[in-house]
């Protein structure tokens, strides 16, 4: 039988990981929602913070068209944004960053979080010292917190923090975005490495499946979620002035922070 095509291979690779995540982590999903929901229903904020290629998941609970008000993206700029690759804010510090001890209690003064503040981190490795630290400092500073990373990678591998813990022997709930270790997805024959990684598509769709059921559970108790719709719909001038309130409703809850 003719070999599939690398693209074709990496597609069906891609939505076998999606349908693992439907078949395993629905429970924990489901569990989370509920954490973010008690966050949120308040007037509180579920934190979201993820280094490396991980601020992507993170930027895709807020501001992202069919988010919702509540959820508060934290993208530190020196551990993510390394396009210049090298140089200046190159690829080299971000990764030297993201094991320094200590880095994540600063970025973590910075804010003031509530009672009923919650606190999700991504991680696909789990194993460097910022999202560790991260996430126990949020639990010391009475959060529950939710991880999205890939256990089957930390298993393979060790931790660089001094306690040997990994993010998914932290968190209060482990949310498995079902990627392999080392991540890339696809073996190319006569390419020396796998290609094409996983876990972004992992992570991205358990933030948006959580996002979902945290809207649905919101309407459940009688709470209309603030969604910011898409200003991008010719004529629809109602999404329009709903968008820039959305925006102001968002503003006005992040006095708090």
């Amino acid at each position: 039988m003719e070999k599939q095509q690398a693209y074709r291979r990496y597609l069906e690779a891609g939505r076998r990981i999606v349908d693992q995540i439907l078949a395993t982590q629905a429970e924990n999903i489901f569990r989370a929602a509920e954490i973010c929901t008690d966050s949120i229903a308040p007037g509180g904020w579920v934190h979201c913070f993820g280094t490396g290629h991980s601020r992507m998941a993170v930027e895709e609970m807020f501001p992202r068209i069919g988010s919702l008000v509540g959820f508060h993206p934290i993208a530190e700029l020196s551990l993510t944004s390394y396009h210049n690759v090298v140089g200046t804010n190159g690829l080299r510090q971000a990764l030297y960053l993201e094991r320094v001890e200590g880095l994540a209690e600063v970025i973590l003064k910075s804010f003031r979080f509530g009672p009923r503040d919650s606190f999700i981190v991504v991680s696909s490795t789990g194993i460097n010292a910022v999202p560790i630290e991260i996430a126990l400092g949020a639990q010391a500073r009475g959060l529950k917190v939710m991880a999205i990373t890939s256990v089957a990678h930390a298993r393979a591998t060790n931790s660089r923090h001094p306690s040997g813990r990994r993010l998914f022997e932290i968190a209060d709930v482990v949310l498995d975005n079902c990627t392999p270790p080392g991540d890339a997805l696809v073996t190319v024959e006569g390419v020396r490495y796998p290609v094409g990684p996983g876990s972004t598509i992992g992570a991205v769709a358990i933030m948006n499946a959580l996002k979902c059921q945290v809207a649905e559970n919101l309407a459940a108790r009688g709470i209309q979620p603030d969604v910011l719709p898409s200003p991008h719909v010719v004529g629809d001038e109602h999404a329009a002035e709903e968008f820039e309130r959305v925006l102001e409703a968002y503003h006005d809850r992040a006095q708090k922070l």
